[in-house]
Parts: C-alpha cells; structure tokens; sequence
C-alpha cells in the first residue's frame, strides 16, 4: 500500500514543496532573491561521521537514493565542502555537525582511538559539533583528551614527534552537567561572527546517552532533558544580544521519502521541536542516521527548519539562514535547505588523502596482529540466510553473554545476537594478512563487527523472551524471517508449521535444561540495536533497567583473545 504523504507544520510562508523532493520554505521575493535588509549565511552541516575516513561504504538504500550513487568517503566530503563554500553568499559561512564524529568507527580510525577522524575533521575545517552518545564511548576523561589534545594514557603517542593535538572545532556540550555542580563538562554554546552576522549554538546530545554507553564512563555527569535545556540557554543567548540561534542535536527521526524529503517525519525529534522556544530558528539533528529537510512546529506552532544529513559523511545539508540585519532574527519564509550527496565523481580533497595515508602506514600492520585461533570452520553470516540460527551467530551470541555475565558488568544469563549484524565468517584458510592458517587478525574480527554496537543488558520476563523469539517470523517485514541467535545453555523449540506468535512451542525455552518461568525475570544481553527495537524487535524496548556495556568489536577481541582455537558451536534451537 503506498504511504500517503504527511506535511507537518504547514503554516504562512512556511508551505512545504509537496509537489518536490525538497522540502523548504519558498522564498516570498521574486525569483528567490533575499529582500533588500537580508543576508544569507550559508550553513553546511553533517552528522554520524563514525570515522568512515575511506571511500568504502555502500550506497543509500535504494528508497533514500534511487539512483544508487557511490557516496561518501572523507576525501570527497571535504571537496564537497569547499564546493559548496565556494557558493556561500558574500563568503559568509559555517560549517557544523550534530554529534558522533568518533565511536562506532571504522578500523582505520577505531583503531587509533578516533584521532584519524579528528584531525580530517580539523583538515576539512569543521567549525563546531555537538556531541553525542559515541563521543563518550570512552567516557568523559578521554572525550575531553580528544577535545583538548595530549597522546593516550595507554597506547601513548602513535607518532612520537607529533603528539595528537586535539580538535580544532569545539564540541558543545549543553546538556552534560557534571556531578560536582561545576557546570558543564563541555561548553554548552558558542557564538560565531559570519562576517558580521552573530550565530548562537547550542550543542547537546540525546538525554538517554548513559543507556547506551558504559555507566562507568559517564558516572561524573548527568545528562538533561533536551528541549528544556535549549529553552534555557536560549534566554542566555538573547540575554548576550544574539537572536540568530541554531541548536546542533545529536538526537532525530524518520521519514519515508528520499534523501531529500520530509515524508511522514517521525521519532523523538518531533516531540522535542514541539517544546522549543520561537526564539530556536533551526536544528541541525542526528543519531538516526536518516536524511531529511523538514519544517516542524515549535511549542508556539511555527514551523522550524530541522535537518538531518544521513550518516559516514554520505551527505551535506545545506541550509541558508536569512538574517535580517537590522535585527538579527532569522526570516523563516526566506530560509531554505537542500541535502546533497557526496559524491566520488569529483577531485578527492589532497589535505583529506594525506591524513588518510598517514595512517594506513602504521594501521596495516596493526590490521594483521593476530587475536586469535579457529581450529574449524564457523560460518553463517548476513550474506547468507538471516532466517536460520547460524554457527557463527552462536558464537558471538557466545561472546556477548561471557562479556555480560560478571555481576558488575551486567549480570547476563541469556544473550541473542541477530544473523543480520554478523558481517562475516571465521574460516581457517582465509589469509589476509600473511597470517598463518587457522589464525584471525583484527581486521578479520573486525570484519564481523564493524558497527561500532554497544553491548547492553535488560531485564526481561521469561513471557517476554517468548514474544521476542516469535518476532523472528513478521510477515509484514521487508524479510518475514529474521533468525536470533542464542548464547550457550538457552534452549527452545520452534515450530514453522504454527500461526505467527505460536511458533515457539510451548514448554519448550529452558535455560541450562531447566524450564523457563513465564512470569520469573532473567537478565539479557544483547546489542543497543536490537535493544532499541531494531530488525522489528520490539518486545526487546519492553526490557528494564537498562546497562551499558563494552563495544562489540572490542569485547569480542578479548573474548577470542582467552578463547583460542573456536569451533562451530551446537546448535542451541530445535527446528528453526
């Protein structure tokens, strides 16, 4: 059935283009000129970069970008950049990004602690960021080392002679506020000059940030409600004479259309623009990792420019802000904002390519270090059938719950991991970097992770458990089965023959050979994808008490680290 079209915040000169892929508010003077008291500044912004410093990525999914363009890659965000800076109306222009610009990252960057992504950021002339949830991946020490410079506390300096010098750009952080009542642990905003015209940014990140990192890391802070804090440094900034005002937000939503488009706009960024201030004139959003152009309505029901620029630097919003000069308030009916791919038919960006071969001299190396042994094949990955329960899956399902089980580490007795985030297979003749036979490197490992994940673990009832395995079988999903796979000592039955939510047979779920309570709670480990409901498993949104855990990527190394020479493990599910 096709989606009908839904427009939100339809109000004077703000009409949404329905009839276009663009959505933005039409100029009101002929032929798009700005009125006589108006300025443009031109705003390029990004988010969820994830240190995707390499041209290797995917394409958009063929619903944001039918066309299929080869997007992305550091090199060609940076020429698009100056491309586009090049067009900025009198030279006025800014460069922003909305949080997760390290954490989750690639190998050339992860593997460095997120300085590769740093300095292309400073390379490409970044001018200011929020943070988000990534950003503490690490927790707050080493966030602000990679603010402030210095080399690591543990792997030190990676070129001796040239310590890491930190970010050229200023993270915001308005909504961190640290324990000890000393304010923020980052700035909350920043005020910049665009040839005259003074912008005020408040930078923040999503208020359930500690659910999705390690508690640990992050015990120093408190993290605020989003719209009541912008609400309130907003008056600040008004207070210092600035009335041009744009939150950076590292927290979004959903649309249906393209990469262009605003259709059916969805998720929490709806309700957290509906309690802001008329004084807030754009957001810049993220953490979904979805493109849009939209125009949401404040508290005062007028409408506001929020955007979104899709994630691994694949896309660029550009956003002319019109100021009226006299007054410094933004002109709604004359701004407007466009999403553009990032392309690889254009000239890669030199400064870009040198930071990228700076690295990868000292990251191959590193890439073939061994961490560990497989003494047989363990195969199954997403490139083959997601429905079924898969060795490989197992194994990691495996290496969640012994990462999770420690009382202070989460407690887990129960772990599921889903066929469709294991990205690769161990075999023991693959050799990719001159290792021997039978031996797994980083990269290798890393290949099976790459999404930078984070593991958590909930409460759930062992009902609840039930009614998330049925969610394996939807018919009303893209692909109708989607398999779970399932940690050592967990055990059911399921019966494909039986309706949708009947299929796990009943009796069947036991845990080292004893039954499951329907009503009794079990604690379960797992990924924050699938914890937040991802691949449709939503039951997994009904788990409480929530904690945060290590990086798969990183847990999992350690797992192969003290668990040499893997084997495929037994199968755990009878019947799927």
């Amino acid at each position: 059935m096709k989606r009908s079209r839904t427009l939100v915040g339809l109000t004077g000169a703000a009409l949404l283009a329905a009839a276009g892929s663009v959505v933005a508010a039409p100029p009101s003077h002929s032929q798009g000129r700005p009125a006589p008291k108006i300025v443009g500044v031109q705003m390029l912004s990004f988010n969820d970069f994830h240190g995707h410093l390499e041209a290797t990525d995917n394409p958009l999914s063929v619903q944001l970008d039918p066309d299929r363009n080869a997007v992305g890659g550091v090199e060609y965000l940076a020429a698009t950049i100056n491309r586009l800076r090049a067009t900025a109306p009198d030279g006025r222009t800014v460069t922003v990004a909305a949080g997760d610009l390290i954490g989750g990252s690639t190998f050339l960057s992860g593997l460095f602690h997120d300085e590769p992504s740093v300095e292309s950021m400073n390379a490409l002339g970044l001018d200011v960021s929020s943070v988000g949830n990534h950003e503490f991946d690490e927790g707050t020490t080493e966030l602000l080392r990679m603010q402030n410079g210095g080399c690591h506390p543990v792997d030190g300096c990676y070129f001796p002679t040239q310590p890491y010098a930190g970010a050229d750009f200023q993270w915001l952080a308005a909504n961190v506020q640290n324990r000890n009542g000393r304010g923020t642990l980052l700035p909350g905003t920043t005020i910049k000059n665009i040839r005259g015209v003074r912008i005020g940014f408040i930078g923040m990140t999503l208020e359930e940030t500690p659910t999705l990192v390690n508690p640990q890391g992050v015990a120093s802070v408190v993290f605020l409600d989003e719209a009541d804090t912008a609400n309130r440094e907003a008056k600040k900034l008004e207070k210092r004479g600035v009335d041009t005002i744009v939150v950076l937000l590292h927290e979004g939503g959903q649309q249906a259309g393209t990469y262009n488009s605003c259709d059916g706009p969805s998720g929490p960024i709806v309700d957290i623009v509906s309690r802001m201030d008329p004084s807030i004139d754009a957001l810049v959003t993220g953490h979904t990792h979805q493109p849009y152009v939209c125009w949401l309505p404040n508290k005062a029901g007028q409408p506001r420019l929020v955007t979104s620029a899709a994630s691994f630097g694949q896309v660029v919003t550009e956003t002319t802000l019109a100021v009226d000069r006299r007054t410094g308030d933004v002109v709604q009916a004359e701004t407007t904002a466009t999403n553009h791919l990032v392309t690889r038919d254009q000239t890669a960006d030199p400064a870009e390519t040198a930071v990228i071969a700076k690295w990868k001299a000292i990251s191959d190396p590193i890439a073939g270090r061994v961490v560990g042994t497989v003494a047989q094949d363990v195969t199954g990955d997403a490139s083959g059938n997601r429905g079924v329960e898969t060795p490989m899956g197992d194994l990691i399902a495996d290496s969640i719950l012994w990462g999770t089980s420690a009382p202070d580490a989460g407690g887990a007795q129960i772990a599921f991991m889903n066929i469709g985030g294991v990205r690769a297979s161990f075999t023991r003749d693959a050799i990719t970097n001159g290792e021997a036979v039978g031996e797994i490197t980083y990269a290798e490992a890393y290949a099976t992770s790459p999404f930078g994940n984070l593991l958590v673990t909930i409460d759930m009832t062992g009902d609840q458990i039930r009614r998330v395995l049925e969610q394996q079988y939807d018919p009303t999903r893209g692909r109708q089965n989607l398999a779970l796979a399932v940690s050592e000592g967990f055990t059911y039955t399921w019966d494909a023959t039986q309706p949708q939510g009947l299929r796990v047979v009943p009796g069947s779920m036991a845990l080292n050979g004893v039954p499951i309570d329907p009503a009794a709670t079990y604690r379960v480990a797992t990924l924050n994808f699938l914890a937040a409901g991802g691949d449709a498993f939503t039951v997994f949104t009904e788990g409480t008490n929530l904690l945060g855990g290590s990086e798969d990527i990183a847990n999992l190394v350690a797992y192969l680290q003290a668990h040499p020479g893997v084997t495929p493990p037994a199968d755990r599910v009878s019947g799927l």
